[in-house]
């Protein structure tokens, strides 16, 4: 009995649930939950890596010899980002529609009543989503460094280069985390494709700006996916960063600033059902 007594007061105390220790291993737990499902799950994989590559290889094949003909300029140093940016923007809608079907089944009502951290819920899936789209823009610059992609600003240009989609990326995925725990309807999460496709085809990586008709190259220009390429591109091979990277931080910091409220709020009446 003294053993017993003696082994239960030598145990460091149990930390509180809502302590920012707990935050973080909790935090920690979830992210490698929802990366683990996420690399089990063929969709997730199929929007993360394989379309972005394929969307690379497809872009490299079909229209970059015209590209280089028009511009007298490599075709990937806009392709590469462009894909990378498309990967990042496609695996959050995959992210929002897993995270629809864990609520409809009751997933997040159970993690709400485990003595669980409330924050490291929302909080694990900015880091999955931070870590999934790194990993999917390391595989595409792979794809791209196949096909003759190469970095000539420097390395601290290089880093840069990775972080716009990771940024750009959770700014879009807090707009889809918002849809998903507001609707019940998984077609709304995946209605947000199209508007990501029609940017992608209206984007300056996927044709150089002065190929799209005057009156629309404004709007080409500026829209969130254009400048993010045109910032990565800088990045990548030179030339004017500091207009894009100010209009893709704008866009992404107001994303974040507008969406993160209604997807925190919208994450906690969902987990409480």
């Amino acid at each position: 009995m003294t053993t017993l007594i003696a082994d239960r007061t030598s145990r460091p105390p149990a930390r509180p649930e809502n302590s920012a220790a707990a935050l973080i291993l909790h935090t920690l737990i979830q992210t490698r939950r929802l990366l683990l499902r996420w690399v089990r799950n063929p969709v997730a994989l199929l929007e993360t890596l394989i379309i972005p590559c394929l969307l690379l290889i497809m872009l490299d094949t079909v229209i970059g010899d015209q590209i280089r003909r028009f511009t007298g300029t490599d075709a990937l140093d806009g392709s590469v980002p462009l894909a990378a940016i498309v990967g990042a923007l496609s695996g959050a809608v995959a992210s929002g529609i897993l995270l629809g079907r864990e609520r409809d089944a009751g997933l997040l009502a159970r993690f709400w009543v485990l003595p669980v951290h409330r924050a490291s819920g929302l909080a694990a899936r900015i880091l999955a989503e931070g870590c999934r789209i790194l990993a999917g823009t390391v595989a595409i610059v792979l794809v791209g460094y196949a096909l003759g992609f190469r970095f000539h600003e420097g390395v601290w240009a290089a880093i840069g280069f990775m972080c716009i989609p990771v940024l750009f990326g959770v700014a879009f995925a807090s707009i889809v985390t918002a849809v998903a725990v507001f609707t019940a309807k998984s077609t709304l999460v995946e209605g947000i494709t199209i508007i990501t496709s029609l940017m992608m085809f209206f984007s300056t990586g996927f044709v150089p700006l002065l190929a799209y008709p005057e009156w629309i190259r404004p709007v080409v220009r500026d829209q969130p996916m254009s400048t993010a390429v045109d910032t990565m591109h800088a990045l990548a091979a030179g030339g004017s960063l500091a207009r894009p990277l100010t209009l893709t931080l704008i866009w992404s910091v107001g994303a974040i600033v507008v969406f993160a409220v209604p997807a925190a709020l919208g994450y906690r009446r969902a987990s409480r059902r």
